[in-house]
């Protein structure tokens, strides 16, 4: 055979061995696609379906109903700053409310002598100030120490004043800030419920910064993130003096349900509506028994 044929004959020998092994430049080689078109599918094969548009980010869960405190919850009981010190009462005048108060604290020039100060044997007036943060707030019109608290369950949150109040006639320091509520021994029994209302309490919470951050821009997530951060140390400060506490939670329960509570009135939440039993259903009569078949 000749040099030339030679040559062709392993040229031709090559291209078949290329084409069994299915060398992609040969025998599978696509036509070229231009850009945008659809991609081309080889025999045999379906053509898959366009992928979807991402989803979108998901919407915030709602944020759950709580219960909210009504002035019912305290009125007539004596509660206590911190559970031990002072009392205060809430009583029904006309149609408001007034607030017979008793505060505790230390004397201006020795700060370990304990002294009282009571404001009267009648209650004082109150004026409603709304709901500014999602609970009942009143403010009491006492020259000497101007007061400011939330309602909570069976409880009271002093917000105002800023510092303590020093009653210059009776060289009295008292400081009525803080969280007023029953007598703390009365409380470790109740430590279970407690804890399960905190739990429901922190989880309303969690879904509110949750749905609060989701409706407003950056910068301002980042602040309520910083505030989520920090609730939880805010507790802590504002419930350390509260006697017991270790041994029922009731301080720590109440303070988030507060915190709950505000984060409803920020996102503009109806407030629940509260539960209505059912009516009971009578119960049906049982059905006669038949009368025996008689004797054949």
């Amino acid at each position: 055979m000749s040099p030339i044929r030679s040559h062709a004959a392993r040229r031709l020998a090559a291209l078949a061995v290329l084409a069994g092994l299915g060398a992609p430049d040969l025998a599978l080689a696509q036509p070229m696609q231009l850009p945008g078109a659809q991609p081309f599918n080889t025999p045999g094969t379906q053509q898959s379906a366009p992928a979807t548009a991402a989803p979108g980010p998901a919407r915030p869960r709602g944020m759950p109903a709580i219960k909210l405190p009504t002035e019912a919850s305290i009125l007539g009981r004596t509660l206590r700053r911190n559970g031990v010190a002072g009392e205060a009462t809430l009583e029904k005048l006309g149609e408001g409310y007034g607030l017979k108060l008793r505060a505790e604290g230390y004397q201006v020039s020795n700060l370990v002598e304990p002294c009282a100060i009571s404001f009267g044997d009648a209650a004082i007036p109150l004026t409603a100030l709304g709901r500014p943060a999602g609970l009942p707030r009143y403010k009491l019109e006492a020259p000497a120490c101007p007061i400011v608290f939330d309602v909570l369950e069976g409880a009271m949150l002093v917000v105002e004043p800023g510092e303590p109040c020093v009653i210059e006639a009776a060289s009295c320091r008292i400081d009525p800030r803080g969280v007023w509520g029953p007598d703390a021994r009365t409380l470790p029994a109740r430590a279970k419920e407690f804890e399960g209302e905190r739990s429901r309490a922190e989880t309303a919470v969690r879904e509110g910064f949750r749905a609060l951050s989701a409706k407003v821009s950056l910068p301002e997530q980042r602040t309520i993130a910083r505030e989520q951060a920090g609730f939880s140390s805010e507790r802590t400060q504002l419930c350390r003096e509260f006697s017991r506490e270790a041994t029922h939670g009731f301080c720590g329960a109440r303070v988030t349900e507060a915190r709950a509570a505000s984060l409803r009135a920020r996102l503009g939440l109806p407030d629940p509506k509260p539960e209505t039993a059912r009516p009971a259903q009578p119960r049906r009569a049982p059905a006669a028994a038949p009368p025996p078949a008689p004797l054949q």
